[in-house]
């Protein structure tokens, strides 16, 4: 019984020393688990740049800079499927909003371009760029997108794209309210990774 006990106290003692650890070294694990899950590649000139559905704080302004890098002629929207308040007339497509910021960041109107497909998940718009680059020849694109949605869509447009011999190339897009160094300390950070690990699995196996 006491031997019994004495292992039990012991193996507790080893559990406690461990949480301890993982409490004291949890910045640069938290660190190199974030880095680990993005994707950030070097880029290089593309066909298009893709701005993928959400993300209208940020991820219009990188595809506008891009673009002004002239790392590629056209930048080419998603089509959401439209709201009930939109549809009367009401608010904005998201599509028609990204325009907007694109014009407003100097992007000429001739050089944006919207999918004909309409889309309401990931999925979707990996479907709606295949389509809408077979159509118009292109070989290579580049997506950028928020940090931690970079590893569904690198393998998700990857799965879809790559068997056509279209090249895609993910950027990670900073946001606002976290970085991949902090992202723990903030509410956003902590969902937003929840989310996504969430979403890859579940995109896994499904697609």
């Amino acid at each position: 019984m006491m031997k019994w006990f004495r292992r039990l106290v012991g193996t507790l003692l080893f559990l406690c020393a461990l949480l301890v650890a993982g409490y004291l070294c949890r910045a640069p694990l938290l660190r190199a688990a974030a880095a680990a899950w993005i994707v950030n590649e070097p880029l290089s000139k593309a066909d298009v740049i893709v701005v993928l559905g959400g993300g209208l704080e940020n991820r219009p302004f990188e595809a506008a800079r891009l673009f002004q890098l002239s790392l590629a002629p056209k930048i080419l929207l998603m089509k959401p499927r439209l709201t009930p308040a939109t549809e009367l007339g009401l608010t904005p497509s998201e599509a028609d909003l990204t325009r907007s910021v694109l014009l407003k960041m100097g992007i000429p109107d001739q050089a944006i371009f919207v999918t004909s497909d309409m889309v309401t998940n990931s999925f979707d718009e990996s479907i709606a760029l295949r389509n809408w680059a077979r159509t118009n020849g292109v070989k290579s694109v580049i997506v950028p997108t928020d940090i931690f949605h970079t590893r569904r869509v690198c393998w998700l447009f990857g799965k879809e794209l790559k068997r056509t011999g279209i090249r895609v190339q993910i950027e990670a897009v900073p946001v606002h309210q976290y970085t991949a160094g902090d992202w723990w300390r903030h509410e956003e950070g902590i969902i937003a990774f929840q989310n996504e690990v969430l979403k890859y699995a579940y995109y896994r196996v499904k697609y």
